[in-house]
């Protein structure tokens, strides 16, 4: 059998993966997608939009639930990080519905706002960088600019080689 983990992110019970598939075929694809989707209601209070959205393809639902519990039994990381993951991750893409659920449930672990605050910060730093990298580099595509070959006494690694074909 799995072991318990209390603050896991699926199921309060985090069972091997052959048990995880031993319980789908006991029960079939149906029952098994509806128990899936009543135990998240039952330890978050609510179930995700993209859940509700796959409750009608168990097939799918069930698929993604095994590879959410997958990646959350190989991980080292705590559940509080990786609610802190989530959201970053929720806030950089700007999934509001994703970004909710996830504040909720890191606040649920106790996780203090101070830290919740930090990694969308942090989050708003990377798209920011991203934004002004992708913006400059096409300017500078625009221009003829390689800022590359600028900083190094040699042309960067895509000019040499378009030197060494010519």
């Amino acid at each position: 059998m799995g072991s318990w983990k209390q603050d896991c992110w699926i199921q309060v019970e985090i069972m091997t993966f052959e048990d995880e598939l031993d319980a789908i075929l006991a029960k079939g694809k149906e029952k098994a997608a509806e128990d899936i989707l009543k135990a998240v209601e039952g330890t978050y209070g609510e179930v995700p939009y993209v859940f509700h959205f796959m409750k009608d393809r168990p097939e799918i639902l069930l698929t993604k639930i095994l590879h959410i519990n997958a990646v959350l039994r190989s991980s080292t990381l705590d559940m509080k990080t990786i609610e802190l993951i989530y959201i970053a991750v929720s806030a950089a893409i700007r999934c509001s519905h994703c970004l909710k659920l996830h504040i909720r449930i890191a606040s649920n672990l106790g996780v203090p706002d101070d830290q919740i605050a930090a990694a969308i910060f942090l989050a708003g730093n990377l798209v920011n960088a991203s934004v002004l990298a992708t913006a400059a580099r096409h300017l500078d595509e625009e221009a003829g600019i390689c800022r590359a070959c600028e900083m190094g006494s040699e042309p960067c690694e895509i000019h040499r080689e378009g030197s060494r074909q010519q």
